[in-house]
Order: structure tokens, then C-alpha cells, then sequence
């Protein structure tokens, strides 16, 4: 098979799979999926849901969040890990919001990426599942699947993600970020799976 059959196989499969997947961080709005997205980092986001109750209790928007001392979005966000870091950069965004964005989350790339503590995959997040722009942020699950299904060389996330928006038809981006996701999650695991056990990488070896 071809890198595109591949890919076309693994789409058609993957919308069989997950027709309609949700979004896995539980959010109100734009403002609580960002701050649910930069609190993922390097954190699962079974762990990040049984936080953020809290902390949106506290502060569900940019303009009650940003009055909130650091220490005390630190001591909620805590479980999280890297807390100090990332209380930091809710509060200062928080901030920027208000002052520079009238109190609401910019539909826009750059403007999102200025924002203190949000990168490149955070604002694809954002924009793709908040506001609906194709994007395909590129996680380490969808690093690890795209390379173990030969999508993508897999030197870095960068590439990976150049390689996958080539692949896939910008329809199906923002779908298909979710659908990998939970797929790798699920069932090709980076432990479980040896790229011939699960049940799409048994097809796509029985094919290749």
C-alpha cells in the first residue's frame, strides 16, 4: 500500500471506529477550553477534568480569573503538575484577554500562540474544536500512530503534522485529531502494541 492508501484506509476505518467523538476536556466555552488545554500539558486529561470543576468555580472567565492570586490557581491546578508554570500563564493570559481582547479568546492563530503558555498544539486545539477551523494539532499519540502507520517519517511533531494535512482532506482534520486520539489511547498503545497487534495495524500489515 501506498503512503495515501494508507492513510485513505486508515480514515475510512477510524470514521467506522469513532463516527462522532467527543471532545475529552470538559469545557463551558473557548476561555475554559483553553485553559483545560494548556493544563494537559504533560498531564492526562482524565486528571485535568476532576481539576478543572474547581478552578471554573473559582473563576470560569478571563475577567474573575486574572483578580485570582497565582497561589491559589497553583494550589487548585496542583495534580496537574508543573502548577507554578502553569498558574502563571493562566493568570497572565487571563489577563491579556481583558485588556487586549475585550475579555474573549481570539479565533486566531497568532494571537492565541502570543498568549503566555500557549504554543503551537494548544492554539490548533482551540481553534479546531472551539471555533471550528481545520487544524491538526499533533499530539504524542498522534506522533507515535502516524509514524507506526508510516504517515509520517516521524522526526518531529512539526513534520508529522505537515505530513498528516498533505494525507487527510481539511474537512476531516479536526475529526480525525479526535478519532487518533481516542484510537491510540484505546487500543495502540504505546506498550500494547508492536504496530501488528491491534486491530488496524493487524489489517494494515495483512494488507501491506
Amino acid at each position: 500500500m501506498t503512503r495515501q492508501h494508507r492513510a485513505d484506509y486508515l480514515q475510512r476505518r477510524l470514521n467506522e471506529l469513532y463516527p462522532e467523538p467527543a471532545i475529552p476536556l470538559e469545557h463551558r466555552d473557548a476561555y475554559t477550553l483553553l485553559v483545560a488545554v494548556l493544563l494537559s500539558a504533560q498531564c492526562t486529561d482524565v486528571r485535568v477534568n476532576q481539576v478543572t470543576p474547581a478552578l471554573f468555580a473559582r473563576a470560569g472567565n478571563p475577567q474573575d480569573m486574572m483578580w485570582v492570586p497565582v497561589d491559589e490557581i497553583q494550589a487548585i491546578i496542583r495534580p496537574c503538575g508543573l502548577a507554578l508554570r502553569k498558574s502563571v500563564a493562566i493568570s497572565g493570559l487571563s489577563k491579556i484577554l481583558v485588556e487586549q481582547h475585550g475579555g474573549e479568546v481570539p479565533a486566531d492563530f497568532d494571537a492565541l500562540e502570543s498568549l503566555p503558555g500557549v504554543g503551537h498544539k494548544t492554539s490548533s486545539v482551540v481553534m479546531s474544536q472551539a471555533f471550528g477551523v481545520p487544524a491538526f494539532p499533533v499530539d504524542t499519540h498522534i506522533h507515535r500512530l502516524a509514524t507506526r502507520w508510516k504517515l509520517s517519517s516521524g522526526k518531529n511533531v512539526e513534520h508529522t503534522e505537515i505530513a498528516l494535512k498533505k494525507l487527510f482532506p481539511r474537512v476531516s482534520w479536526n475529526r480525525l485529531h479526535l478519532q487518533i486520539i481516542y484510537y491510540g489511547r484505546e487500543h495502540c498503545t504505546a506498550r500494547g502494541c508492536d504496530g501488528r497487534r491491534c486491530l488496524l495495524c493487524r489489517e494494515l500489515f495483512a494488507k501491506a
